[in-house]
C-alpha cells in the first residue's frame, strides 16, 4: 500500500518535479511516467529492494546494478542464430515490473536512471513498467553526477522554505493589522482567503469571504458545513481536516460553540500556521467578552484572587508542555486557549478542552485538573513532556503514579548519569531512540533519519560500552528509567 501524502515528509514545501526537469545544469530527461510529482527528499539505492529505506517522497537514483544484470535486456537476449531469448526477456521485464511496483508502494515520488557505466539507455522494460504503474522515470545522463541531483534538490527545497516563511510572516502581519480595523472580523476573514487563495467561512453565523468552490465542486460545501458543525460543539476537536472533489477543507474551534472554516484548491505547509493565527485573532474578537472568559479568568487571578475563585465554574484544566513548534499562538488556537505562556524551555498552555496531537509538536498533557491542583498539572505535564520527547511521540498524557515518582528527581538524575555515563550523546540518544521502538531497527533508524545498519553498530557499541546485555528485560528497565532522567541528551 502506498503511504499516505506527507506521511513522514519533513515539514518544508515539497520540490517540483518540473523544477528539476527545468534545471538545464542537470539535463535530466523524463522518460516515462507524468511530469507532476513532488519529491521531498533524495535517496541513492542499488538494492533490488530498497523499499524498508524509504520514508515516501524521495527521488529515488540508481544505476540499475540491482535491477537487471547489464546486456540481459531484450535488445540484448539472443543467440547466435539472432533469435530473441523470450525467457530472458520475460524474466528482465517481470523483475522491472516488481521493482517498479515496490517503489510505488513505498511512496516514492520518481525514479531517476543513470545511463553509464551499466547501461547505454534506460533499460525498455523499465520504462514501461513505470509507465504502467504511473511512475515518472527520469534519465540522468553520464555526465550529472548523482551528488549534484541531490544539491539541487537540497537548494530548490531551501529556497522555497524560504519563500514559504516569508508568506507566512507577511500573511500574519496583514491578519493583525485587519483584527485593527473599525470592522475587524469580515477584514480577518477576507485578508485570510486572499491569503490562502479560497473560501473561508465562520460558524454558525454564516459570515463569510473569497471565492466560493465552483459549481463543479458540489460536494464541498455540505463537507466544509459538516466539519465546522462537528468542530464547533462543546465536546468536538480543536481542529479537523477533510477533502472533497480535489479541495482541502480545514476547520478551528474558536470556542465553545463557534469555528472558522476554510475550503482551498491548494494547501502549503504555512497555511495552517495563518489559519491558526486567524483562528486566535477571530476567537477574541467574536468572544462573549474581549478575551472570553478564560481571559476573564485570568484577569480575577492577576488582581488577587486565588486560583480556585478565579477559575470556579471553569474547566477541568489540562495543563500542557509543547516543544519543536514555531508558532506558539497558532498551537493555542489549536488547543482552544489564550492561557500560553510561551517564554521558557518549553511552551506552557492551560486549556479546559482535552489536547490532541498538533502537527510540528511534542505536547506533554497532565491529568484533569481543579484549580487548586494546577501547580501538580503543570509538573505532570513537564514529566510527561519528557516522555513525548523520549520516545519520539507527538503526544504523551499523565496516567497516573508510575516507578519514577518514588525516586528522588536528584537522585534519579544522578543514576541516570552514572550508569551513561560510558555512552556519548549519539549513542544515548539511538539507544534511548531503539528502546522507545521496542528494538526495532527499521522504525528508529527512520525517527532518528539514519541508516539501519547505524543503529546497529551504535546499539552494538553501547552494548559493549556498558557491559551489558540488552536482551535483558531487567537491563532494558533499568536503562529506559536512565535514559528519560538523562539530561545529557
Amino acid at each position: 500500500m502506498p503511504k499516505p501524502a506527507g506521511a513522514d515528509s519533513p515539514p518544508t514545501p515539497a520540490v517540483g518535479l518540473g523544477a528539476l526537469l527545468a534545471d538545464q545544469a542537470l539535463d535530466l530527461r523524463l522518460v516515462a511516467g507524468p511530469e507532476q510529482a513532488e519529491v521531498h527528499g533524495v535517496h541513492a539505492s542499488e538494492m533490488a529492494d530498497p523499499s524498508p529505506y524509504l520514508l515516501g517522497g524521495e527521488l529515488l537514483l540508481t544505476a540499475g546494478a540491482g535491477l537487471t544484470e547489464p546486456g540481459a535486456g531484450p535488445a540484448d537476449a539472443t543467440d547466435t542464430t539472432g533469435a530473441t531469448d523470450a525467457g530472458d526477456a520475460t524474466d528482465a521485464a517481470d523483475a522491472a515490473d516488481a521493482y517498479v511496483r515496490r517503489l510505488v508502494g513505498s511512496g516514492v515520488a520518481a525514479l531517476g536512471f543513470g545511463v553509464a557505466p551499466l547501461h547505454a539507455e534506460v533499460p525498455p522494460e523499465l520504462v514501461r513498467a513505470s509507465a504502467r504503474h504511473g511512475l515518472p522515470l527520469l534519465e540522468v545522463p553520464p555526465q550529472t553526477r548523482f551528488t549534484a541531483v541531490a544539491r539541487a534538490v537540497w537548494r530548490l527545497m531551501a529556497e522555497a522554505r524560504t519563500r514559504e516563511l516569508r508568506r507566512v510572516t507577511e500573511a500574519q502581519q496583514a491578519l493583525a493589522a485587519a483584527a485593527a480595523r473599525p470592522d475587524p472580523v469580515p477584514a480577518v476573514l477576507a485578508r485570510l482567503a486572499a491569503s490562502l487563495g479560497g473560501h473561508v467561512r465562520l460558524w454558525p453565523d454564516g459570515r463569510a469571504a473569497g471565492s466560493p468552490p465552483p459549481p463543479e465542486a458540489g460536494a464541498v460545501p455540505a463537507a466544509l458545513d459538516a466539519l465546522l458543525a462537528r468542530v464547533g460543539r462543546a465536546e468536538g476537536p480543536a481542529t479537523a481536516t477533510d477533502q472533497a472533489d480535489g479541495w482541502h477543507l480545514a476547520a478551528y474551534a474558536l470556542g465553545r460553540h463557534a469555528a472558522l472554516g476554510t475550503a482551498t484548491p491548494a494547501r502549503t505547509p504555512g497555511d495552517h500556521t495563518v489559519a491558526s493565527v486567524a483562528a486566535v485573532l477571530l476567537a477574541l474578537l467574536t468572544a462573549d467578552r474581549p478575551a472570553g472568559a478564560e481571559a476573564a479568568a485570568l484577569a480575577r487571578l492577576l488582581l488577587g484572587g486565588s486560583p480556585a475563585e478565579a477559575l470556579a465554574g471553569l474547566g477541568p484544566w489540562y495543563a500542557v508542555h509543547a516543544r519543536g513548534g514555531a508558532d506558539p499562538q497558532g498551537l493555542a488556537a489549536a488547543l482552544g486557549t489564550v492561557l500560553l505562556d510561551p517564554a521558557g524551555p518549553a511552551v506552557r498552555l492551560l486549556t479546559d478542552r482535552e489536547p490532541s496531537a498538533q502537527p510540528g509538536w511534542r505536547l506533554g498533557v497532565s491529568a484533569p485538573a481543579a484549580p487548586d491542583t494546577l501547580a501538580t498539572a503543570d509538573t505532570q505535564a513537564r514529566r510527561a513532556l519528557e516522555r513525548a520527547e523520549a520516545a519520539r511521540t507527538p503526544l504523551v498524557r499523565h496516567t497516573g503514579a508510575r516507578l519514577g515518582a518514588l525516586v528522588d528527581p536528584a537522585e534519579a538524575r544522578a543514576y541516570a548519569e552514572a550508569l551513561l555515563a560510558p555512552l556519548p550523546p549519539a549513542h544515548r540518544e539511538t539507544l534511548r531512540a531503539w528502546l522507545a521502538h521496542h528494538g526495532s531497527w527499521d522504525r528508529t533508524a527512520a525517527a532518528l533519519g539514519v541508516h539501519r545498519n547505524t543503529v546497529r553498530q551504535r546499539i552494538a557499541r553501547a552494548a559493549a560500552l556498558l557491559g551489558s546485555d540488552l536482551d535483558d528485560p531487567d537491563t532494558r528497565m533499568e536503562l529506559w528509567f536512565a535514559l528519560t532522567r538523562d539530561t545529557g541528551v
